[in-house]
């Protein structure tokens, strides 16, 4: 592959963010020459994303900073019919509240990542249902359907896996690819969108739109995916024993981000510095190649950096800090995730599990109960022996805290209210 010329394409080629382009030469002289508008698409099925959204957030993010202009396309009309790619079975259907109050809390995410406004570079933000839902179905049907070949789009993974591994696949989220490729073309009359940008799974889905507005438009788009990252041990990104790693701080502490990627394995530290960062490459080179206890720094920097971004500086340093108290000082600290508890519910003996699982230590009191046998509970950093045991107040600290440990790394505090 020939090295870009244009900044954007460079930064992402060196920062490992790219995987394929329906046209990169094309592409890069856009970049080179003008100032592009790009769009990557979130289904509205929670009120936060997680840090499998990550690094598509980070790609729009290093578009603005290269002096171009993102577009967050929200799919009020497409989480209305659930996309099926690297699905085994259908989407919950979400009503249309439940897709409005996601859509709200999604936007806290990405006022973090980037800038909104009415400047030329400024992001904004654009639901599909705003096109999706005045669509007639035999006008579309007539003007749109005839570009489609069935027997192409059942050649795509995401629908070939699921009728291989015989999941059901319903008609309804048959359509979807149909109505992405629509996204595409409406985005370029609306707002002269040129290119869509989206994860490897996606790729079937954006050559559609390309097509799509070749053959209605007589337009040139394109198309760019990112690889779908996985840890070195092969693990999916962003998921652990204890569910999803959100981005939004009222579904995971900041402190509990922090941990996530403190604990990134040796091997990937260089590589999420580049991706999920925004240090110079070669402040990542050194910090990659520090070798035995000193990868650990390395592992710090990494988790301050990414928590910055997302929650904010003082949120990272107080996470940094808490982490240093509790696992270099040997302190309780403040920063760790809480729970309280009526003191006369300590009074009268809280079950350890229970407490366990209210903190979010455990996700079930049979979670808990396997923690204890396993020798992986403590409190105030005693081993607990007996599932049956209990807090009482004798177990408050000075501060009247009680700090609960599951395994070495995680911590959390309870306190009598």
């Amino acid at each position: 592959m020939t090295a870009p010329r244009s900044e954007f394409l460079k930064t992402i080629v060196d920062r490992g963010f790219f995987h394929q382009c329906t046209d990169l030469e094309g592409l890069d002289a856009e970049f080179a020459s003008k100032m592009v508008t790009g769009y990557i698409g979130y289904d509205c099925t929670a009120d936060s994303l997680h840090i499998g959204s990550l690094l598509q957030i980070m790609l729009q993010r290093w578009m603005q900073k290269t002096g171009h202009k993102p577009i967050v396309l929200m799919g009020g009309g497409t989480t209305k019919i659930g996309d099926p790619s690297g699905r085994d079975e259908s989407r919950k259907l979400l009503s249309v509240e439940d897709i409005e109050r996601n859509k709200a809390g999604i936007f806290q995410v990405f006022d973090k990542y980037l800038t909104f406004g009415d400047g030329p570079t400024d992001a904004v933000m654009v639901d599909n249902a705003e096109w999706l839902d005045r669509l007639q179905y035999i006008p579309f049907l007539r003007d749109y359907g005839a570009h489609f070949s069935v027997n192409r789009m059942l050649s795509f993974d995401s629908v070939k896996l699921r009728l291989e591994r015989e999941q059901p696949l319903s008609f309804l989220e048959f359509n979807y690819m149909i109505l992405q490729a629509y996204d595409f073309l409406e985005l370029r009359r609306r707002y002269g969108c040129v290119l869509q940008m989206g994860g490897s799974d996606q790729w079937g889905n954006i050559v559609n739109g390309v097509e799509l507005t070749r053959r209605v438009d007589q337009q040139t788009i394109y198309g760019l995916t990112s690889p779908l990252i996985t840890t070195s041990s092969g693990a999916k990104m962003g998921k652990t024993a204890q569910g999803a790693v959100w981005l939004n701080a009222d579904r995971l502490s900041s402190y509990d981000f922090w941990q996530f990627w403190r604990n990134t394995e040796d091997a990937d530290v260089g590589r999420f510095l580049k991706l999920f960062t925004e240090l110079p490459l070669d402040e990542i080179a050194r910090l990659e190649a520090l070798g035995g206890a000193e990868i650990n720094e390395a592992k710090k920097i990494l988790a301050t950096e990414v928590t910055a971004l997302c929650h904010g500086r003082a949120a990272a340093d107080e996470a940094a800090e808490t982490a240093r108290q509790t696992f270099e000082a040997g302190q309780t600290a403040e920063g760790l995730p809480s729970v309280e508890v009526p003191r006369a519910e300590l009074a009268a003996g809280l079950p350890v599990v229970e407490a366990l699982r209210r903190s979010g230590l455990a996700a079930s009191n049979g979670e808990a109960r396997r923690l204890i046998r396993g020798g992986g509970a403590r409190v105030n950093d005693q081993p607990v022996g007996d599932e049956n045991a209990t807090l009482g107040e004798a177990d408050l600290d000075g501060d009247g805290v009680i700090k609960l440990s599951a395994g070495r790394k995680r911590h959390a505090l309870v306190k009598a209210g």
